[in-house]
């Protein structure tokens, strides 16, 4: 069995004037023989990052796997970080992230290229237990190689969408707002909601929302909460205008 900690809360929105946030889901898996990270985001998150592991106790040098469930910068970058960790990631996601041109995408070149290049890189493949009580499975949309995560170790399973159902209002609809192909998405989407209603009370850990249960269809979040914005309106550092994101 795994203890999960969230330790960064994934949000379900985006700026208006300047781009997505990347404030993506950061989950902390631990057992006896392994310290297991899904998904490790981007540069923003550096510090409180180094901060929530700090709180428990648990190095860089502790981490002993990285799973990234796709190759998007505000879930991969912070790989090169864990320079102890074996790094796992989709075998038909770094084979297209590696392929592709620089573009206004939010592919981070440079990082795929060291992805797929970097000895201590594994690649995973559809159904494939990969790591102990831990299954792959394709969920393309949002990616070609996005791929969900099934823990089965646990008493109660749970299910690291990624990206593939960024949202519960993704989850819900089952529609998306970052996709190449609408219907592959809503696929992804409904394979993702057949693994949630196998096991009652299954958790579910979105890419950028809270986690949830749910029970005939309705969904519940789990936990708070927690997202804010300080802005410097003023003329001095000591004055600031605070911006609560939440409802």
């Amino acid at each position: 069995m795994y203890r999960i900690d969230v330790l960064v809360q994934g949000f379900p929105g985006k700026a208006v004037c300047h781009g997505g946030l990347g404030w993506s889901t950061i989950a902390l898996l631990r057992s006896d023989r392994h310290n297991i990270l899904i998904d490790v985001g981007a540069f923003g998150i550096r510090k409180p990052l180094e901060s929530q592991l700090k709180a428990i106790g648990i190095a860089p040098e502790d981490i002993t796997d990285v799973v990234l469930t796709h190759a998007h910068y505000d879930h991969s970058v912070n790989f090169v970080l864990f320079d102890r960790a074996t790094v796992w990631i989709g075998a038909k996601e770094i084979a297209w992230a590696a392929a592709q041109p620089p573009g206004f995408d939010p592919l981070p070149e440079l990082y795929v290229q060291a992805l797929a290049t970097d000895p201590r890189v594994k690649r995973i493949r559809e159904g494939e237990e990969f790591l102990p009580g831990i299954i792959a499975f394709d969920a393309p949309g949002h990616t070609p190689g996005s791929l969900v995560f099934h823990l089965t170790a646990n008493a109660l399973p749970v299910i690291f969408t990624g990206d593939a159902a960024k949202n519960r209002a993704e989850l819900v609809s089952g529609t998306t707002d970052m996709t190449y192909d609408a219907a592959v998405s809503k696929a992804s989407i409904a394979k993702i909601w057949e693994l949630w209603r196998k096991r009652p009370g299954s958790i579910m850990v979105p890419g950028h929302d809270m986690p949830m249960t749910q029970e005939n269809g309705v969904t519940k979040y789990i936990g708070k909460r927690e997202a804010a914005i300080v802005a410097w309106y003023g003329d001095d550092m000591e004055t600031t205008t605070l911006f609560k994101l939440t409802v």
